[in-house]
């Protein structure tokens, strides 16, 4: 057998779409990993069918490449601050992290958070500006911010030594000259190699593996990745897997060893101190737990996670319409498929109601638990989701504390007073203004989480579209007393049917309609926002009554304005907390949380009274 190559152990760092996935693309391209004639999707290393819809990263994947006798282990990480657990954890199987900035926007947010946990760990990064040829790059203003950035989170001398790099990853090549405009990837192979460590591995030690990510494969069962910390495993080994406390989770077998090449798992028959491998063969091990040898009792040290700071209901579908788009609809099937999901995505917790119909499901934020939902609804399960609620905390006085988030907008110059405006009304306290080019502003807030729920698309609608919001889990910090909610009210249906043309021709006066023509309607379904701060119950069904006569004009055609139709994410950030969000196969649905206008006008009683 030929004697194994030497490693490197590396991540891929970098705040949302400053093109991670396109550089670790190129760096397959060149290092021979892909032939010259196969076919590859761009951001090949996107594979679920969100992450290529949204053309986001969600699940952090390991990779490996082969360069001038050296064997490459590449961790594409997420850049959203929701996915954050994934990219703790993954720092902990690498050496050295590549830090990707881009050259126009700079150190925002979320790289300060994933840089802030790189350097923790003492990970030495090298620090490559992307889209070098943007014709808005200011190279030298975003190498002064990471320097500061650095700074500011108590790096060490070696960590501030760092080395650069400008590049574009999209054309795959990069330099120590920024006015480079050319060339290959090489000197970005060349430095991983020169400035990441091999990985420090204790091979005659006894075998310890630290569990990272966790997959499920339909032949395999758990597949468990990680990082082998010491010794050597091989296959059918006899293992076993230890808690955070050193208690035995579980024994078994190494049934199947798994490393990685290129965008493959590929079984091996052993791997060494330093390896980062998949196994299969244990049923309930999970992420943090120790795999290890029979004879260790020492658990190694687990990153811990931080605690979520959102969460919605995840309730069984009982709308008159339920079971007609999906296959999945009980409590039970339900339940299960929220334990998978907690089971394999740490940051979660899934709590179950009184009455077992619903599910309290906290998560670390909107997005995250928006592609939970989202991925449900395509495996064929029908659900009712209440708005999102943040979760409070006390501190040590006993007084009761709340998420704050550290929000950073880019935004056009004129509608800066806009923003600072509606952040003051939802109690966001502006931290930081400044120029940042171009006609636009950068203005930093801290916020408390409850105010930016359902802000994003207001904000969207202020900027005309144009304006960057970021956002970042600060702290815990003293309640900020009540915030105003959504100012209009919404239009109900009063009964069930299909919507007519003329009687949505009169609604469209009263405010915005969400439903078209033909549209199936229940009795409690918001078709629409109304214009006043009150709720309205209205009869979208009403047909025109029939007669003898015939008049010139009456019977024009009525030209409707296009419904407006909301996404997942815009329908939940929308709804009050008296109302649901209604999520099927082919449907998103808003409704009242009551449906019968008795019980409503009960339940608004008492809490008035309340």
């Amino acid at each position: 057998m030929s004697a194994p190559l030497p490693l490197r152990n590396i991540a891929i760092i970098a705040h949302v779409d400053h093109g991670k996935t396109t550089l670790v693309d190129q760096l397959f391209r060149q290092s021979g990993t892909f032939r010259d004639n196969q076919r590859v999707e761009e951001r090949a290393m996107d594979s679920n069918d969100l992450e290529k819809e949204r053309g986001i990263t969600i699940l952090a994947k390991p990779t490996s490449v082969e360069w001038n006798g050296y064997r490459i282990n590449i961790v594409d990480t997420p850049g959203h601050a929701d996915f954050g657990a994934e990219v703790e954890r993954i720092l902990s199987m690498v050496d050295g992290v590549i830090l990707l900035v881009d050259s126009s926007e700079g150190a925002m947010p979320q790289t300060k958070f994933v840089t802030g946990k790189a350097l923790g760990l003492g990970l030495k990064p090298i620090v490559v500006v992307n889209k070098i040829d943007r014709p808005d790059g200011r190279h030298a203003e975003v190498l002064d911010e990471v320097f500061d950035l650095f700074v500011s989170l108590d790096a060490n001398d070696e960590q501030l030594d760092f080395p650069t790099l400008y590049a574009s990853g999209r054309n795959g090549y990069a330099s120590e000259d920024p006015d480079a405009r050319e060339g290959t990837l090489t000197p970005l192979f060349e430095k991983i190699v020169e400035h990441v460590p091999a990985p420090a591995a204790d091979v005659d030690g006894p075998f310890k593996f630290l569990v990272t990510l966790l997959d499920r494969d339909n032949f395999l069962g758990r597949i468990l990745t990680g990082k082998v910390q010491s010794g050597t495993v091989k296959v059918n080994d006899p293992i076993r897997a230890l808690d955070n406390d050193g208690n035995i989770v579980e024994v078994g077998r190494a049934s199947k060893l798994l490393a990685f090449h290129g965008l493959d798992r590929v079984p091996v028959e052993e791997a060494k101190a330093g390896d980062i491998i998949s196994i299969a063969g244990l049923t309930t091990a999970t992420v943090s737990n120790t795999i290890a040898d029979m004879s260790v009792t020492e658990p190694l040290h687990a990153q811990p996670i931080d605690p979520p700071t959102l969460s919605m209901r995840f309730a069984v579908n009982d709308s008159p319409m339920a079971g007609r788009e999906g296959s999945k609809v009980t409590s039970r099937m339900i339940r299960d498929r929220l334990a998978r999901e907690a089971e394999s995505n740490v940051a979660i917790r899934v709590t179950e109601s009184a009455d077992k119909d619903s599910f309290e499901v906290a998560g670390r934020g909107e997005l995250q638990l928006g592609v939970v939902i989202e991925t449900m609804r395509r495996e064929g399960f029908e659900l009712g989701i209440s708005r999102p609620r943040v979760l409070f905390g006390t501190d040590e006085q006993g007084k009761p504390t709340e998420p704050y988030e550290t929000v950073v907008i880019d935004v056009d110059d004129e509608f800066s007073g806009t923003v600072v405006e509606k952040m003051a009304v939802r109690k966001g306290e502006m931290t930081d203004m400044r120029p940042s080019g171009g006609g636009k502003t950068r203005i930093t807030f801290s916020a408390p989480s409850r105010g930016l729920i359902g802000y994003h698309g207001e904000f969207l609608s202020d900027t005309r579209g144009t304006g960057i919001m970021n956002r970042l889990f600060e702290k815990y910090g003293p309640h900020r007393g009540p915030i105003a909610g959504r100012k209009n009210g919404v239009l109900i249906s009063n009964g069930a049917g299909e919507a007519v043309a003329y009687a949505l021709g009169p609604l469209e006066e009263r405010g915005v309609l969400f439903v078209g023509v033909g549209e199936p309607l229940y009795e409690g379904m918001i078709i629409g926002e109304n214009a006043k701060p009150d709720d309205l119950e209205v009869n979208p069904m009403k047909s025109k009554q029939l007669t003898n006569f015939r008049s010139t004009g009456k019977d024009d055609a009525i030209r409707l304005t296009p419904p407006r139709v909301m996404t997942l994410e815009q329908a939940i950030a929308y709804i009050d907390d008296d109302e649901m969000v209604e999520v099927t196969p082919k449907s998103i649905r808003l409704r009242k949380a009551l449906l019968d206008p008795n019980e409503r006008k009960k339940a608004s009683r008492k809490k008035n009274a309340a």
